[in-house]
């Protein structure tokens, strides 16, 4: 392992020193470099030994220069103090050409002073992108090293979801499961988790308490496990959700009645600090409504609900606002809404996806193998009456992990051209929901202290691709 190391922290030439157990960086600029290219690969595609030191490399460099795994929880905790607000944290599930796709993020977040950013992966996602927590914190130190970025990186657990059938066959194994990965996301450095016991909910109850009532129960339960699962120093940001995503839009009502009875079981616990945010249903589903001809439908999003709950999240339960999810299909004149009515939080991912598999610059050649590949291994997905193009469109994130290589394996030309689209698309997201200049909050708001990388313990779970939760 310390021959990797040195091996690996070698690249940067004189820049970077090994010292025993220490990393010491002699000059923070070479780390925008060719070397830290290599050290992604490694991360992600090399031999146990190497893998694990460019992590353990990479974890370190971060450390060094301050881009550290953090918690965006007292920055929310603020907002909900009425210390800050006037923009809507965009938190961005990034899939497909992980590496290439953050860097684009951190390069239209650094010309903006964009601090207030969350980076994420779904229970689901996780197993079809083929990305354990691991891999995927030392790709996002990757892509902020490279691109010169010099904040906390806001790295999420997204939709840590109960699997509502396998709960009700057992209930104690799935509630176990969830936090089993839970552990593995922060022992990675996931230090934002969003909580998603809403798949419990049970809207044939007769009062609103009763239909929430095993969601914040279980909210509570797994809330307190996360205290106990905390490294020194971090006081990890927990979401909790009030309606499933694409079902029932969310209440005024139904957030009160989740909020005072996940409240009252937290203080069976010994009231430890509840969550910093509430995820809502206003009209939108992940991924969008496909049409035949393989476009979206039309949201239409419940905007007057929306600002509601998040008002009365901040004013009631000092909390930083509502979240929104399923945002990525939007129209582009939708997101300029959300920082206007004090949205917390949007999620973002399949658009972002589709950039990647619809770019002109994708050579036709693999999209066709990882069509051909769906058609041997996806059918599951194609429901009766599905067009070619639905199916396609639903199904194709599914050949994410298998053709992970071939992703990152094309020319760099054409992933500069994908990567340049990209980028775009976050620019142009970050002006609408006003993060730019949010650095200054987050270097007021963040302290870091210093983590010490965990190693192989960290990625010695596997989660089963058993909630298709995600945008």
């Amino acid at each position: 392992m310390a021959d990797h190391r040195g091996r690996l922290l070698g690249l940067y030439g004189g820049a970077v020193e090994l010292r025993g157990e220490a990393v010491l960086v002699k000059d923070p600029k070479a780390l925008a470099a060719a070397a830290t290219d290599q050290l992604a690969w490694s991360a992600v595609f090399g031999a146990t030994a190497e893998r694990e030191a460019a992590r353990w490399a990479l974890w370190e460099l971060g450390q060094a220069v301050g881009v550290r795994p953090a918690s965006i929880g007292t920055l929310y905790f603020a907002r909900g103090r009425g210390l800050c607000g006037g923009f809507t944290v965009p938190a961005i599930n990034v899939r497909i050409l992980a590496y290439d796709t953050a860097r684009a993020v951190f390069r239209a977040a650094r010309v903006r002073e964009a601090g207030a950013i969350l980076l994420e992966i779904a229970r689901s996602e996780i197993a079809y992108t083929e990305q354990r927590p691991a891999e995927y914190v030392a790709v996002m130190i990757a892509a902020a090293l490279r691109e010169g970025y010099r904040l906390p990186l806001f790295i999420q657990g997204d939709h840590c979801q109960v699997n509502a059938k396998k709960y009700q066959a057992d209930p104690a194994v799935e509630i176990d499961e969830v936090k089993k990965l839970i552990a593995e996301e922060i022992g990675a450095g996931f230090y934002n988790v969003d909580v998603d016991t809403s798949t419990l909910v049970d809207l044939s109850k007769p009062t609103l308490l009763e239909q929430q009532r095993l969601n914040f129960e279980h909210a509570a339960e797994i809330t307190e496990f996360i205290r106990r699962s905390e490294p020194d120093g971090v006081s990890v940001s927990v979401g909790a959700e009030i309606g499933e995503v694409g079902h029932k839009n969310s209440t005024v009502e139904e957030l009160r009645a989740f909020m005072d009875g996940y409240r009252a079981a937290l203080r069976e616990y010994g009231d430890p600090e509840g969550i910093s945010k509430i995820s809502v249903q206003t009209g939108t589903s992940h991924g969008g409504v496909v049409l035949p001809d393989g476009s979206i439908a039309q949201v239409k999003l419940d905007l007057e609900a929306l600002a509601a709950l998040s008002e009365v999240a901040r004013r009631e339960y000092g909390l930083s606002g509502a979240v929104q999810h399923g945002a990525s299909t939007l129209p582009p004149d939708a997101f300029g809404h959300f920082a206007r009515l004090e949205t917390a939080e949007i999620h973002l991912a399949t658009n972002f996806q589709s950039i990647v598999f619809d770019h002109p610059a994708l050579p036709g050649e693999l999209r066709k193998r990882m069509y051909a590949w769906l058609d041997a291994n996806a059918q599951s997905e194609k429901k009766a009456g599905d067009t070619d193009e639905q199916f396609y469109y639903k199904a194709r994130k599914k050949a994410i992990g298998p053709f992970k290589r071939d992703l990152w394996s094309l020319p760099a030309a054409t992933r500069a051209a994908i990567s340049a689209d990209l980028e775009q698309t976050f620019g142009f997201l970050f002006d609408q929901l006003k993060v730019g200049g949010t650095a200054a909050l987050v270097r007021t708001h963040m302290t870091q202290a210093y983590q010490p990388y965990h190693g192989l313990a960290r990625s010695s779970v596997t989660a089963e691709d058993d909630a298709e939760a995600g945008e």
